[in-house]
């Protein structure tokens, strides 16, 4: 269904209606042979507290921003290749209900659904788009994955030494190896994940300990063969760690509240709809036709 929605005018006007959401704040989203599989509002985990973020499923690419204006503007545009993405479904916790972890090669994040039907369709969905394009391009799933990072809520005293409390002096700090919250010295080192950042990035003393003796391990082993050296599978873009923004903090939860349901354009598997056409009128969700009936 999704490769008969490439030429669309629906699809063209979908995208181009993502695509003027952002504004200057987002990079072109039309090109040739893209489709807009679905969109809706999920629950990000951020580095201090869940917050509602707008996020947009494509055949290629996941598309997520800052809801400044629901249905309206977006900001801070964040731009995840398919290939690169793994998806881990969480268990209920307390009110952290309907999440799964989207794992990446250069950020990991948890994310939860309004209702377990809505989880169902976006990991379906997703894990649909990622087989078809590698299947269609070539191109190989990522290995590596960054940390999830542990929320600083969670974390009250370094969980590295166990002993320095975080105060508003005492800052907390995330290693990008392991996502674990330490206080400064147990995080002055910097260490280069390729797949993070073109820079040394803060890992604590745990993690920069056994990094560098398997670099070693790693240098050892090399010099003792006559192939080419071995290189470290790179990202296309520095990671970005700076904080979400907090700006209209009240404006975001309304938003979030007031949303609707998340939206799937056509199912992700073939024969589900017979027009090729499909208009707003024909936008389907799992709940409401299941896969594989008329």
């Amino acid at each position: 269904m999704v490769d008969r929605l490439v030429n669309s005018e629906a699809n063209a006007r979908r995208i181009s209606m993502v695509e003027n959401c952002f504004g200057s704040s987002g990079q072109p989203l039309a090109v040739p042979g893209r489709v807009l599989v679905g969109e809706g509002v999920l629950t990000k985990m951020c580095r201090k507290k869940p917050k509602a973020r707008q996020f947009f499923l494509f055949n290629d690419i996941l598309v997520y921003g800052n809801i400044i204006i629901n249905k309206k503007k977006y900001n801070k545009q964040h731009v995840i290749p398919l290939e690169e993405i793994k998806l881990e479904s969480l268990e209920d916790e307390g009110q952290l209900r309907n999440g799964w972890l989207i794992r990446t090669t250069s950020k990991s994040f948890a994310v939860y659904a309004a209702t377990s039907t809505e989880k169902q369709e976006w990991m379906a969905h997703i894990n649909k788009c990622i087989e078809d394009l590698l299947r269609k391009s070539g191109k190989k799933a990522a290995e590596v994955y960054a940390a999830v990072w542990v929320p600083d809520s969670e974390a009250q005293i370094c969980m590295h030494c166990k002993k320095n409390q975080f105060t508003v002096l005492n800052r907390r700090h995330h290693c990008r190896n392991c996502g674990e919250v330490v206080c400064g010295p147990c995080s002055n080192k910097k260490f280069l994940l390729p797949n993070q950042s073109s820079k040394p990035v803060r890992v604590c003393l745990n993690c920069f300990d056994t990094l560098s003796k398997a670099k070693l391990q790693n240098n050892f082993q090399t010099s003792l063969t006559t192939r080419p050296d071995s290189k470290d599978r790179t990202g296309s873009a520095d990671s970005s760690w700076e904080e979400d923004s907090d700006e209209d903090e009240d404006n975001l939860n309304r938003a979030y509240q007031e949303a609707d349901k998340s939206k799937f354009y056509g199912s992700t598997n073939a024969g589900v709809i017979e027009d090729a056409d499909v208009t707003e009128e024909t936008t389907i969700s799992i709940d409401q036709k299941k896969i594989g009936t008329k």
